[in-house]
């Protein structure tokens, strides 16, 4: 009776995959307060950044994807703190360790607009510990 039949576990697994397309209003655990930036000292609320302009923001990484720029591999994430959504691209890059959905983490460098958005390329980062979320 304690363990779970094959059918069981591949609807948990399905489950917990279609989770992560909801969008992040539906999901608490993804939903950041608009007053993080101003708890995390040095920090500028996304909305609040300009092109061209060096800030250090917070947010938790709403997704991870791995596309190619030129040729070149590129990790893009996309780091939203409730105001407003910034992508980061490493370039070169293919993964990065603890790079994840849900995880909360602090970026730095300079702005640049790319297709009306706004980016931070090569980021310096610092990831939050987890369950500090």
């Amino acid at each position: 009776m304690g363990s779970l039949s094959g059918a069981e576990k591949r609807t948990g697994r399905i489950r917990r995959l279609m989770d992560r397309f909801q969008p992040v209003e539906e999901r608490p655990e993804l939903r950041s307060d608009l007053g993080r930036a101003e708890a995390v000292s040095g920090c500028t609320p996304i909305c609040d950044c300009a092109d061209r302009q060096v800030v250090k923001v917070t947010g938790t990484l709403r997704t991870v994807t791995l596309r190619a720029r030129a040729g070149v591999p590129a990790l893009e994430a996309e780091l939203f703190d409730g105001s407003a959504s910034l992508h980061l691209v490493w370039l070169g890059r293919r993964s990065i360790a603890g790079i994840t959905p849900g995880r909360a983490m602090i970026a730095s460098g300079r702005i640049a607009m790319n297709h009306g958005r706004p980016v931070l390329f090569n980021p310096k980062y610092e990831l939050r510990p987890l369950g500090q979320e």
